[in-house]
């Protein structure tokens, strides 16, 4: 339980970094429920934490009927992981790195906390939630199907972010992606 906390803590303040100190201030993307949470917040200025816990409500609900121990283990990565993200949101314009640099390093550190987390059998809910159950009932890697539905997010917000800026946020999902198959396939590696 212990390895659990600080799993999520250290997970969540990757991700809060990520996200506050190189996604924001170039006004990039992430997929699943954080980028659905960044294109709220870039639309309507509502804080991006709030708006994962809010719209990861009803996956919560899934969990909770279809495997509850999912629910119990990552209800509070979920909810830890909101929380920090907004309360580092001062971050936002400490770094002054080029948009290419920051969208690399935002999505390893985003990328290094979904791991860590997942790799303790949490996570920051939402979408990666659903993965783990994608994951689960077709056998493939976790970090694969976020990647899918990343991709699919960032299509989605095509119209908000322009030309420009897509590339950079693919760039940032790629990071993502490659951090968080890293890390999960580290855990494969190891148990077998």
């Amino acid at each position: 339980m212990l390895r659990r906390t600080m799993a999520i803590f250290l997970g969540s303040f990757c991700i809060g970094i990520g996200i506050n100190a190189f996604i924001l201030p170039f006004h990039l993307l992430d997929g699943g429920m954080i980028g659905i949470s960044l294109l709220v917040k870039y639309v309507w200025g509502i804080k991006a934490g709030l708006t994962i816990i809010c719209l990861s409500l009803p996956i919560y609900i899934l969990a909770w009927k279809l495997e509850r121990s999912y629910f119990i283990n990552s209800i509070h990565g979920m909810l830890v992981s909101s929380v920090v993200i907004d309360l580092l949101e001062p971050l936002k314009g400490v770094m002054k790195l080029p948009i290419m640099e920051s969208s690399v390093i935002g999505g390893l550190l985003i990328g290094t906390g979904i791991g860590i987390m997942l790799r303790h059998q949490t996570s920051t809910g939402g979408t990666d939630l659903l993965a783990l159950f994608i994951s689960r009932w077709l056998s493939i890697n976790v970090g694969m199907v976020i990647f899918l539905i990343d991709a699919l997010v960032i299509i989605a917000g095509l119209y908000v972010l322009g030309e420009g800026i897509l590339f950079y946020s693919l760039v940032t999902i790629l990071a993502v992606g490659f951090a968080t198959m890293s890390l999960t396939l580290i855990r494969q590696i190891k148990i077998y």
